[in-house]
């Protein structure tokens, strides 16, 4: 296979994955809270099937592909099965139903996303590229499913009962099954151990102050989830203009993964003022959310979603990359995933469906106090960053600008020396960045 199509089918699977994901996650909220009137409570049980998911799958998903069966495969069927449930979750109306469905979709789901991250890095020195040339596709795919979901909308006389976010994922999985069928092969490539090694980390005392802000603050992006839509609906915005508003958020992440990731967490800032700043963008947009009534700042204020995502969630994976060492990456970068898509997203859903059930008044949710919950567990994250967190030491005679140019490289560097795709920083949007 030549590296253009191995390329294009990367960069397909990748935007795919996070398509279908984006087409649901920013806007079911409102179908649950609105024509359906479920509760903050069950509304947070919905939302936790995909945490309980990515908490349960990659286990079994993961020695499969490593040991037995071909990534791809496991791919078609986990989103195959997928597209179904997806079709069936339309027709419940009622919880017990919803849930049912949506809880093995989010355990066939959950396999994919490392699943996903393990074919692309098999294949990207046939493609030729480093991880960002198709990691950018996920905010991209996340943003322009939005819009597109905000497009349709518009085009009907009327509101509808927010199904069509379901419609639009399961298409998005058929398209998602045939892309994974005709991937490169990934055959079993059978590892041991390097788990034992990243739970041994937590015995660095800055390293597991960073694992529990991750898991607290990570999981205050389910009352971003939860509650933004409802909130821009109930302070004047239409229902039809919601994803395309909440899709601002992945533009930004877009562009800042790309343009703006490797500055600050290069020279400028290091590691852990980029991880507070990341936090203090997630806690300003939450007191935004407390304080502003106005639709257009709050629209504005997406921006802050996106910017969060990128220097926290992204930022602290590539923490971890550089902390844990090759030797263990992908394993260290299964357990941050496990840490903040699983056990802090769950988490996060549980609170903010209690905190909304108790914040709601005669059908009515009091935002200001639904928001200041998560406003108030971020800060108490950046002080525990910016007291204990500290950055990892550099290795002896690492020089981050790079060698003198004048001081020529010996012959045996300059044969063995690494793609440039792969040797500098590659920013990505939602698992892991590279640094050679």
């Amino acid at each position: 296979m030549d590296a253009t199509t191995c390329y294009v089918l990367l960069s397909a699977m990748m935007f795919l994955e996070y398509a279908i994901w984006g087409a649901w996650a920013p806007v079911l909220a409102a179908r649950l809270l609105g024509p359906l009137k479920m509760t903050g409570k069950q509304t947070g049980w919905i939302y936790a099937t995909l945490p309980i998911g990515a908490m349960i799958s990659p286990w079994i998903a993961g020695p499969l592909a490593d040991q037995s069966i071909d990534a791809r495969w496991i791919l078609v069927v986990s989103h195959a099965i997928g597209a179904v449930l997806l079709f069936l979750a339309i027709k419940q109306i009622r919880f017990s139903g919803l849930f049912g469905v949506m809880f093995v979709y989010g355990l066939f789901y959950g396999a994919t996303i490392p699943l996903v991250n393990s074919v692309m890095f098999r294949h990207l020195k046939t493609a030729g590229v480093g991880e960002g040339a198709v990691f950018i596709w996920a905010p991209v795919a996340w943003a322009l499913v939005g819009y597109a979901l905000t497009g349709f909308r518009s085009m009907r006389k009327s509101e509808g009962d927010g199904s069509d976010c379901l419609v639009f994922a399961a298409v998005l999985s058929v398209a998602m099954a045939v892309v994974c069928a005709i991937q490169p092969e990934t055959a079993p490539k059978a590892t041991e151990g390097a788990m034992g090694q990243v739970l041994a980390m937590l015995k660095d005392v800055p390293f597991l102050v960073f694992i529990l802000a991750s898991l607290v603050i990570a999981g205050m992006m389910q009352f971003y989830f939860l509650g933004t839509a409802q909130l821009m609906q109930d302070r004047g915005l239409k229902s039809k203009f919601v994803p395309g508003a909440m899709a601002i958020a992945q533009a930004v992440q877009a562009a800042a993964t790309w343009f703006l990731l490797m500055l600050f967490f290069g020279d400028k800032l290091g590691p852990k003022w980029t991880l507070v700043l990341g936090a203090g963008c997630w806690m300003t947009l939450f007191l935004i959310y407390v304080a502003v009534k106005i639709p257009a700042v709050l629209v504005i204020a997406q921006a802050l979603h996106g910017l969060a995502y990128v220097f926290f969630i992204i930022a602290g994976q590539v923490y971890v990359k550089e902390v844990a060492g090759e030797a263990i990456a992908s394993s260290a970068q299964a357990f941050i995933i496990f840490i903040q898509a699983g056990i802090g997203l769950f988490l996060g859903t549980q609170l903010a469906g209690w905190v909304m059930d108790r914040c709601s008044v005669e059908g009515k949710f009091q935002w200001s106090k639904v928001f200041a919950v998560p406003a108030g567990c971020v800060l108490a994250g950046i002080v525990a960053l910016v007291l204990v967190f500290s950055d990892p030491p550099k290795a002896e005679g690492e020089n981050k600008k790079g060698p003198d140019p004048k001081e020529k490289a010996p012959a045996a560097q300059k044969q063995n020396a690494p793609d440039p795709a792969e040797s500098t920083w590659a920013p990505v949007s939602s698992s892991t960045l590279r640094h050679g």
